[in-house]
């Protein structure tokens, strides 16, 4: 039997393995997945593994964890972002679509200045502020264009084109924001990993901080290379305030929104599909717009007119209000949080233990909880990795184009046993290569 057969096909391992073996008969994948026993070659054992996916039963509590098995046809979606959204939100959203509520209408052919609509979005933003505990002297804003357009409008609304603005560069999103930061300010380059291919995060004192800065601009989790601030940086001047793009790890634990003055993230990772982007903002740094700034990308005509100057994302905003309404469900953040230490760990473990066959570049202090970047040692082998775990319902483990290799992007909503079937089909491919 070829050396790149898939998962459930078999895999040979020379001579007779007993029961003190580690393989024989082990438990792989919690709670399903075991080996059997082939004999096609008296010299030689063949190991089947299989998945069996076992549905919970109506009265089994809920765990936190959407999707606890592979069922209805539904893969472990590992993909960057659009990314996996929670089983019970997506059925809920597809129950109500038809005729939202008792209305007659879908909820997608709702006004947007409308009284159903109205309460949509007000109750996503009340529930977003009690999942973050978000002050009251901050705005909390529903936009469009991505994260990638707030790259222009921070130093537009939070800058004359005179003033200095500090940007950390961690990553490609920190890199994109500093760039289109220097066409509208003096933005300062305080540090930059790209000697280093962006595997760490830096120390304080490594920081070319200005003391006259406006901001300090980071991004809290760098999705393409996986690395992720565990603690955030200290700004050096007295009124410098802290800009975060957490477009990647937003609400995938708790945060003091009280440290920012700015937060802003794209849903389409952890919180919703594509579409909306949600800034949180305080009061205090809204309405200094430069002159030239387009209306649509003053954060004040935004706050006006409470995120309805023009027709919002109304779909997607009532989907991240789901996702709210699911996460305080689950307990919060801090519980949220807790889930998604267990599952980066497990992973991280698995790479770590692997001799060198899987690696992950990013310093153990600072790897990412959400996004988890390795490559093989043998990288010829990398497509039948990504083939062979596709073949199994494991999708889109490919690595960013600009880097390679693999990612696996572990959002809330992945379940432990999404984590735990990669972990098994890792070590699988491992004793095969």
């Amino acid at each position: 039997m070829a050396a790149s057969a898939t998962f459930q096909q078999a895999f040979l391992l020379n001579n007779h393995l007993g029961s003190s073996s580690s393989i024989t008969g082990a438990k792989l994948c919690t709670p399903s997945l075991y080996l059997r026993e082939k004999t096609h070659d008296p010299s030689r054992k063949t190991l089947s593994i299989t998945c069996t996916a076992v549905a919970p039963s109506s009265a089994t509590p809920r765990t936190g964890f959407s999707d606890p098995v592979q069922d209805e046809g539904r893969v472990f979606n590992f993909a960057a972002g659009p990314a996996t959204l929670p089983a019970n939100v997506i059925k809920k959203a597809q129950a109500e679509l038809f005729n939202w509520r008792g209305s007659g209408m879908s909820i997608m052919e709702v006004s947007h200045r409308g009284k159903e609509f109205t309460s949509v979005i007000q109750k996503a933003e009340s529930d977003l502020r009690e999942l973050l505990s978000i002050p009251a002297n901050y705005e909390v804003l529903f936009l469009q264009g991505g994260a990638s357009t707030q790259f222009s409008c921070l130093p537009l609304n939070l800058c004359g084109v005179e003033d200095t603005a500090d940007y950390i560069v961690t990553g490609s999103w920190g890199d994109k924001a500093f760039k289109e930061g220097q066409r509208f300010c003096k933005a300062n380059l305080a540090w930059s990993g790209k000697a280093t291919k962006y595997t760490r995060i830096p120390s304080e004192k490594e920081l070319q901080l200005s003391p006259n800065a406006k901001y300090l601009h980071i991004c809290a989790n760098e999705t393409i290379h996986g690395v992720e601030f565990k603690d955030y940086p200290t700004p050096k001047g007295d009124t410098t305030f802290l800009v975060a793009d957490m477009s990647s790890n937003f609400c995938s634990k708790p945060v003091d929104v009280s440290k920012f003055g700015v937060i802003y993230a794209g849903a389409q990772k952890n919180v919703g599909p594509a579409g909306v982007t949600i800034a949180i903002i305080r009061n205090d740094l809204i309405g200094n717009a430069q002159q030239s700034t387009p209306l649509m990308l003053d954060y004040k005509i935004h706050a006006e007119n409470k995120s309805l100057y023009n027709t919002p994302p109304c779909f997607t905003i009532y989907m991240c209000g789901l996702v709210f309404e699911d996460l305080l469900a689950q307990g919060g953040l801090s519980e949220i949080e807790k889930k998604n230490v267990q599952k980066a760990k497990i992973l991280y473990e698995a790479i770590d233990a692997s001799n060198g066959f899987y690696r992950c570049p990013v310093e153990k202090s600072v790897r990412s909880l959400m996004n988890v970047p390795f490559t093989l040692e043998k990288s010829e082998l990398e497509s039948d990795f990504i083939k062979q775990a596709a073949s199994e319902g494991m999708l889109q483990l490919k690595g960013h184009r600009s880097v390679g290799g693999m990612r696996a992007s572990i959002y809330n909503v992945m379940p432990l046993a999404g984590v735990e079937k990669l972990v098994s089909f890792m070590k699988v491919f491992q004793a095969n290569h």
